[in-house]
This record gives C-alpha cells, sequence and structure tokens, in this order.
C-alpha cells in the first residue's frame, strides 16, 4: 500500500509539472474563457484611431518590434522612466521617434473594461499590432497569447539590440539572429518598412553621401532633408513612397530600383545573399505576406514571460 501510495504521489506531482508546463506556453485561444471580448475590446478603441491617422497602424507595428527585441515580448518599452527607474523610451532608437503609446493606452483602457486585470499590456501590444497590419492591407494570422509583463527595462538592451538604420546586412543578420530569427524572417519582417515613415536624421547619410541609391529618388528626398546635421532632423519621409499606409509588397519593389529610404533597407538589395529573396517577394505579394507572417509568429514567441513570472500590469506605463 506505501508504494502504492507513493507512486499515486509521483504521478500527481508529475501532472502538475506538465499541467504547469502546458500552462506557461502560448496559445491562440488563451483568453478564450477568462476574456472572451478581448479582441472586440481591442478593435474598439484601435480601429477609430488608425482610421483617423493612418500612419499609427505602422507606430504600433514598430512598438511591438523594439519591444520584442529588448528583453523578449514583455511590454517593457511601455513602461514610463520615473524616479530610479529608467526605461526604454528614450534610448536612442526610440527618442523622438516610438510613438502610438497613447493608443495602447486606450486599447488596455477598453479591454480592462471587459476583463479587469486578465490581460497582459504585452498581448495587448501583440494583438494590437496583428490588427494594425490586416487594418492596412495586410495578412492575418492567429497571435499566441499568454504573456506577462515586466517589472524591468533596459535601457543599454535599446541601445544595442535594435538594429539601426546604418545597419549594413551582416550586422541586420547577427542581430536578428540573436533573436533566434534568420535571415529570411530578417528580410520579411523588413517589409514592415512598405508602411510607416523615417526621421530625416535617419536616412540623410544614405541620400546624400552613398552611391547604392537612385540619383533621382535622393534629390527628391534631399528637398525635405537638409544636408547639415541638425537642421531638421525630425522631418519625415514615407518608407515606401507610394503607398505608405498600404500593407502590400512595394518595399520591395522600391529595393530592386535602389529607392530604399535607409541605408539599412538598400542593403538588402545590393548584390547580396538576400536579392533572390527580395526579387521573390517582387514577384509574389502572397509569397511575402506568408513568410511575414512566420517571421512575426516567431519574434512574438521570443523570450516571453509566462506563468507566474512577471505581472498583468493595470496601466501600461508603470508597476502595478
Amino acid at each position: 500500500m506505501a508504494a502504492r501510495a507513493t507512486v499515486i504521489v509521483f504521478s500527481l506531482v508529475l501532472a502538475l509539472v506538465f499541467a504547469g508546463g502546458e500552462s506557461a506556453k502560448l496559445s491562440a485561444g488563451f483568453y478564450s474563457r477568462s476574456c472572451p471580448g478581448m479582441l472586440t475590446a481591442v478593435r474598439s478603441a484601435l480601429h477609430p484611431a488608425i482610421a483617423k491617422e493612418r500612419r499609427l497602424g505602422a507606430s504600433i507595428v514598430r512598438l511591438f518590434f523594439h519591444d520584442c527585441f529588448v528583453q523578449g515580448c514583455d511590454a517593457s518599452l511601455l513602461l514610463d522612466d520615473a524616479p530610479g527607474f529608467q526605461g526604454e523610451k528614450n534610448a536612442t532608437p526610440n527618442k523622438n521617434s516610438a510613438r502610438g503609446f497613447e493608443v495602447i493606452d486606450a486599447v488596455k483602457a477598453a479591454v480592462e473594461k471587459a476583463c479587469p486585470g486578465v490581460v497582459s499590456c504585452a498581448d495587448v501590444l501583440a494583438i494590437a499590432a496583428e490588427e494594425s497590419v490586416v487594418f492596412l492591407g495586410g495578412p492575418s494570422w492567429e497571435v499566441k497569447m499568454g504573456r506577462r509583463d515586466s517589472t524591468t527595462a533596459s535601457f543599454d538592451g535599446a541601445n544595442n539590440d535594435i538594429p539601426p538604420p546604418t545597419s549594413g546586412l551582416a550586422n541586420l543578420t547577427s542581430l536578428f539572429a540573436a533573436k533566434g530569427l534568420s535571415q529570411k524572417d530578417m528580410v520579411a519582417l523588413s517589409g514592415a518598412h512598405t508602411i510607416g515613415q523615417a526621421r530625416c536624421t535617419n536616412f540623410r547619410d544614405h541620400i546624400y553621401n552613398e552611391t547604392d541609391i537612385d540619383a533621382g529618388f535622393a534629390k527628391s528626398r534631399q528637398s525635405n532633408c537638409p544636408r547639415t546635421a541638425g537642421s531638421a532632423d525630425d522631418n519625415l519621409a514615407p518608407l515606401d513612397l507610394q503607398t505608405p499606409t498600404v500593407f502590400e509588397n512595394a518595399y520591395y519593389k522600391n529595393l530592386v530600383q535602389k529607392r530604399g529610404l535607409l541605408h539599412s533597407d538598400q542593403e538588402l538589395f545590393n548584390g547580396c545573399a538576400t536579392d533572390a529573396q527580395v526579387r521573390e517577394y517582387v514577384g509574389s505579394q502572397e509569397a511575402f505576406f506568408k513568410d511575414f507572417v512566420e517571421g512575426m509568429i516567431k519574434m512574438g514567441d521570443v523570450t516571453p514571460l509566462t506563468g507566474s513570472s512577471g505581472q498583468i500590469r493595470k496601466n501600461c506605463r508603470r508597476m502595478n
């Protein structure tokens, strides 16, 4: 009897361990019971904001990228600086650049009204990114959820881990590889630059001092971005000149024509290993969408906090 009791207890312990492991996994149906109205709440706040200013869709997708590249997809980017706490918002890749925080606040508020204390800010950001892509004409996918929110942030991580616009192909590949993302993922995810805008300070050197750029395109960009550093640094230009608020494959068509706005963009088509993949996406928007979705799902899996780690923030800007 004693031996049988020991076996039963051991079996129960194993069952709990495996159950805990399952509960710590991300899944598309994570909130199906605890917050069935979550998606409706997200859309109620997100869609009107993007309809009013379509650029916000690109801004939210960018927030998700910059969040996942620092400490994983844990909403650390959303934390404001506070006495004794340095967040990521004033790191070089984000300062005067990352935007859309107020929209995420509104989405989180709508979700909190539907089911208080249930859905993390990290998951709010993940689903808002997917919904933004779809709203602007891009592909949809089942967003895996179950992330929890970080109680830390990394200013240095934001400065070091997010690929800068001056990156060459080797550096881009290395920074993505550090997050478990392949070069193929990197090229596909770079297609997010088919929407949104960039600041003059991030493309000035490319349009004045580099040769891997169409001369007419460079000249047209120079009209709104003076050569002198510090002059009109925040002037904006669309990453995709033709359709900056429509998610499609025009970004890659621009690269083939040497009309990538950022140095890091044009590096994907510059007589290198990724040229063939760019040409594939030029010829097939379906192929781009497929690979982009796969890349977004993989990026969403980057070291999330799950189970009892972290917390579910009530306010995305500060810890509970």
